[in-house]
């Protein structure tokens, strides 16, 4: 053999080898390009509303591992393990439901009571992942709290610690100054920083400062904020001393368009301590529940730009079958009164997820869990109800068609995430078919 025959025949299959070599090392496992990433969940073609990261726009959302993985206008899906088409939809981050009652359990009231909901059966259907439990636990009982409900929930249940130890037992314990311990509620507080997220007064009637001053302590103890529930209007506790003087920035006045503690002033305008208040930093959230969202209180308010900072439920047993019904109708509410959908969105996931300093939740960032909501919103004509039994009429209401939470589809109103069922042509009808 020629001796150039004997050098081809060394180097063309060394060639060939290196060729093919490159062409399999091109390939992911099973055979899909390395090029497209081996996802878990593409959503795509849907609008996605990303207040943190100023996203507005036709966008995929890739979903690896639990977290967002990859958000761009277009993404390779060959090697997706699911995709779902969001075409006409929008994205939004799980929503953040940063007032609610989920401490159930057979007593009464709200601590391990009939009046609070198990957070699964009445998150998910609504785009929320995350729920902040408002004030139902106190120190003494949130232990139990947490091996109930907490540690057994799908969804992410976070807690405002109540200042009364014993928490929302009803008015033998929520009316107990004794019982209010700013040092116990900031040991509990500093021993769950990863669940309690803040400190919660409510539902107090008498004159006294001592529940809001006491939960401020623990607060500035725990370095978290304060929710009020203002309790009774006492003409010894002002709302505009409450908001001006007691509360800090960043401390969150719920209930704010209840009307039932001054918020309005006797000729129709928003009190002036409301707006002193936001200029301090109190942040206003809306806690709709059963009693404590009024149209003529709602309506003034956004005339004169007092928008929420948070939109909420307070959400209970009570309130999800009268006018509240759940978050998302809530969001619907403020698009019916004219507040643009990007802030609805925000006020539901990015805002409440800084109140309760979680910048990991309410945003699509790539590494941030993959908790996130897919929304239609419909048009026509609704009614949308206050706590009292007025209605206003709007043309468009959110409508939550798959939500996810760490990346596993737990709500898919019209299998959207699911595989098309197509008959077996190799199977005949028979008796059992009913022929």
């Amino acid at each position: 053999m020629h001796a150039r025959d004997r050098f081809r025949r060394r180097i063309i299959p060394a060639t060939v080898t290196l060729t093919l070599g490159a062409a399999l090392g091109a390939l992911a496992p099973g055979g899909a390009p390395s090029a497209a990433e081996a996802y878990d969940l593409v959503i795509q073609r849907g609008h996605v509303i990303d207040p943190k990261n100023n996203v507005d726009a036709t966008r995929d959302v890739a979903i690896k591992d639990g977290k967002i993985a990859k958000v761009a206008k277009r993404i390779d899906t060959a090697a997706a393990k699911k995709t779902v088409d969001a075409s006409g939809e929008y994205v939004t981050p799980g929503l953040i439901d940063m007032h609610a009652h989920m401490f159930a359990g057979p007593e009464s009231e709200y601590r391990n009571g009939w009046a609070g909901l198990a957070p699964d059966g009445f998150t998910f259907r609504s785009g929320v992942t995350t729920a902040v439990d408002a004030g139902s636990s106190g120190a003494k009982s949130f232990d139990l709290f947490k091996k109930n409900v907490i540690d057994r929930s799908q969804t992410r249940v976070l807690a405002f610690i109540n200042i009364v130890g014993e928490g929302m037992g009803g008015a033998k314990y929520e009316q107990n100054l004794k019982d209010m311990d700013p040092g116990l509620a900031a040991a509990k507080a500093k021993e769950h920083p990863e669940t309690i997220v803040g400190i919660k007064t409510a539902h107090y009637e008498g004159p006294e400062w001592t529940p809001v001053e006491n939960s401020v302590k623990a607060g500035t103890e725990a370095n978290i904020p304060v929710m009020v529930d203002f309790g009774a209007n006492r003409p010894e506790r002002p709302l505009k001393t409450l908001l001006t003087e007691k509360l800090r920035p960043g401390d969150i006045y719920s209930h704010a368009y209840s009307g039932l503690r001054g918020e309005l002033g006797p000729d129709g305008r928003l009190n002036p301590g409301m707006k002193k208040g936001r200029e301090r930093g109190v942040l206003f959230d809306v806690g709709h529940g059963g009693g404590s969202f009024a149209w003529d209180v709602a309506v003034p308010a956004l005339k004169e730009g007092f928008t929420p900072d948070t939109i909420s439920t307070d959400l209970h047993i009570t309130s999800m079958n009268g006018g509240m019904k759940d978050e998302s109708n809530v969001m619907s509410k403020f698009l019916a009164v004219g507040l643009p959908l990007k802030d609805v969105v925000n006020a539901s996931t990015w805002a409440p997820a800084k109140a309760i300093k979680r910048p990991d939740l309410g945003n699509l960032s790539v590494g941030a869990p993959a908790d996130l909501a897919v929304f239609t919103l419909e048009k026509g004509r609704f009614g949308f109800v206050d706590s009292f039994g007025y209605r206003i009429d709007g043309r468009r209401k959110l409508s939550t068609e798959l939500t996810v939470r760490a990346g596993k589809v737990v709500w898919d109103l019209n299998g959207q995430a699911a595989q098309k069922w197509t008959p077996d042509p190799g199977r005949l009808p028979g008796p059992e078919d009913g022929h």
